[in-house]
């Protein structure tokens, strides 16, 4: 009985109720037919007093950071970076598609933003120069899950709020994991380039003249995400003021040095910042509603109780839950397990001496996988909805990625310094 309201969540999800919808059903049930000593008013408080987090603001301004870039020329400027740099090697445009994302989830921060993006620009121009349309969407969707790694990561700020840790830590800690993803799968691109024949876009390595002339021109997207973290880590302004400050830097290289932002841009840019800020606030807010439950009945202490009588190496359970993490990302969208997930194993970590940034990283880069991975990955199905490439054809391709990227979760998780190397710095 303990566990009925886990269980009404996932009948709920898997019959394609929304995630948020289903938490709070599955918690107000607990609240009115299980603990009815618990007042009403006290879970509606609970409910408004998520939303009132300063940290929370974050959200939607690196949201809405994402949303100029697609109007402000800010994404190809920095495609073009991407070619000068990465065009000579073989699969010359899968290996931009890599290096794009990169680029962009120091800015834009939402992998499904990434991966619709590339989606609609690079895969059909992959498309025309000889590329296979699946293997094109598996690596723009591949290449996606670095986005939220790379800070301005919005799954890097929940986790901070979940956990209680340092944003900044986590801002920082995203660097290094984010890189060795991108290294990962440009190995597997030109491993499955050189099979195929999959040309360079140029047929030589760009002389310095040319990266120089188009570092000038991107110089004013790449400072966004430096500039970021040196305010941050200097006390300059905090990362909820880094959102704002986010928001207003792009707009003025949008409209001042690109030129391409214009007024009838931000009525589009404010609506969807609206829209996709209000669900995930919603499923944040549902998460706390349901996290009261857990707290209530214990959920977390019973949990972190059980898997330590199993072991109590912290490096045999790091593997125990990076496989129900990787199991559990086959079926759930990767918000919704962080969300769910996180306040079960947060304790558990702590418990055993792991450190929580760390985990943190562990636990998101794992998530990511899952947003790849069939059957109900999310990038999975945001790339192919707009490719229009049968998830068949999508799973046949996605394969060696997964396993590059599985790679780099093992490293980060067995070596923890790695990503503990910069935040040790602050």
């Amino acid at each position: 009985m303990i566990l009925f309201p886990v269980i009404i969540v996932m009948i709920l999800y898997f019959s394609s109720i929304p995630i948020a919808f289903a938490l709070l059903s599955a918690a107000l049930s607990y609240f009115t037919f299980a603990d009815v000593g618990t007042p009403p008013d006290l879970i509606l408080q609970k409910f408004i007093t998520s939303a009132s987090s300063f940290p929370l603001l974050a959200v939607p301004f690196f949201i809405m950071v994402g949303e100029i870039m697609n109007y402000s020329g800010i994404s190809a400027s920095l495609m073009k970076m991407a070619e000068v740099l990465t065009g000579h090697m073989k699969g010359g445009l899968a290996q931009v598609n890599v290096v794009l994302s990169t680029l962009m989830g120091g800015i834009s921060g939402s992998a499904n933003a990434d991966a619709a993006m590339q989606s609609k620009i690079l895969v059909p121009e992959m498309e025309k120069r000889g590329y296979d349309r699946a293997f094109s969407t598996a690596i723009t969707a591949a290449s996606s899950a670095i986005a939220p790694v790379i800070p301005p990561g919005i799954n890097l700020i929940i986790y901070a709020l979940i956990a209680q840790t340092s944003v900044a830590k986590m801002f920082i800690g995203g660097y290094l994991p984010g890189l060795l993803m991108c290294a990962a799968l440009m190995i597997a691109v030109n491993i499955i380039s050189r099979k195929r024949g999959y040309m360079p876009v140029r047929d030589h390595m760009s002389p310095m003249r040319d990266i120089l002339h188009q570092l000038k021109d991107s110089i004013w997207a790449l400072l966004l995400p430096f500039g970021i973290i040196l305010g941050i880590r200097f006390g300059v302004f905090t990362p909820t003021e880094a959102g704002a400050i986010a928001v207003l830097f792009s707009t003025v290289v949008g409209v001042f040095f690109y030129k391409q932002l214009k007024w009838k841009h931000f009525p589009i840019i404010i609506r969807n910042t609206v829209y996709s800020t209000s669900s995930v606030v919603l499923i944040i807010v549902a998460a706390s509603v349901f996290g009261q439950y857990m707290s209530w009945e214990r959920i977390p202490y019973l949990l972190s109780k059980s898997l330590t009588s199993i072991s109590d190496s912290p490096w045999v359970m790091l593997m125990m839950i990076n496989v129900f993490l990787l199991m559990l990302g086959m079926f759930l969208e990767g918000g919704a397990v962080l969300i769910i997930v996180a306040p079960l194993l947060v304790p558990v970590a702590q418990s055993m001496g792991i450190d929580l940034v760390h985990f943190g990283l562990v636990l998101i880069v794992n998530i990511m996988i899952g947003g790849i991975t069939p059957p109900f990955g999310s990038m999975m199905f945001t790339t192919c909805s707009i490719t229009k490439v049968s998830v068949g054809d999508f799973i046949r391709e996605i394969w060696p990625f997964i396993l590059a990227l599985i790679a780099v979760l093992l490293v980060v998780t067995y070596i923890p310094s790695l990503v503990l190397f910069l935040p040790n710095l602050l």
